[in-house]
């Protein structure tokens, strides 16, 4: 008989978690919902009476709340990984130094390879390019501002990245 009431009563400890998390959960949901509802009234309330330039202040203020809660996250996440980084192996972290090297030539090599060979098929197909407009807008397609914008950023990543001396 004890067996069964330990057995029954770890049964029922085992689950407490589960059924906490539970209850928290439907409590965080109740609390996002209710704020939801809240700032959607304080909005309407704002435009009803006219207070646009208030409504524009508490978004950027909301927007700073967020951008802050980023860093912060940010911040966090590079804490931890400073931690795990301690205690890991040597190979581990030679390992995590090279991964963003690494991913950063793939990006400078796919650029490159994509862009060739949109030059290369505009070269086979002369009729795609019948005046200089058409070459403008050719060479806009394939280097685009944000491309290249996009490309400056990962060149002056990579040349910062390494040392070049000797």
């Amino acid at each position: 008989m004890l067996s069964l009431l330990s057995t029954l009563g770890g049964l029922l400890i085992s689950g407490l978690p589960k059924l906490l998390d539970y209850f928290q959960n439907k409590a965080d949901q109740a609390h996002e919902l209710e704020l939801a509802r809240v700032q959607s009234e304080r909005e309407l309330a704002l435009a009803k009476e006219g207070f646009l330039a208030q409504q524009r202040i508490e978004e950027i203020r909301t927007d700073q709340i967020a951008i802050q809660t980023d860093a912060q996250m940010t911040v966090a996440a590079l804490d931890h990984d400073k931690q795990i980084i301690e205690k890991s192996s040597k190979w581990v972290v030679n390992y995590i130094g090279t991964v963003r090297p690494n991913v950063t030539d793939l990006l400078i090599l796919e650029l490159i390879a994509v862009n060739a060979v949109l030059a290369y098929y505009v070269w086979n197909h002369p009729h795609l390019v019948q005046s200089m407009e058409d070459l403008i807008k050719v060479a806009e397609i394939i280097f685009s501002d944000d491309e290249m914008a996009m490309l400056g950023g990962i060149i002056g990543f990579w040349f910062g990245s390494r040392s070049w001396k000797k």
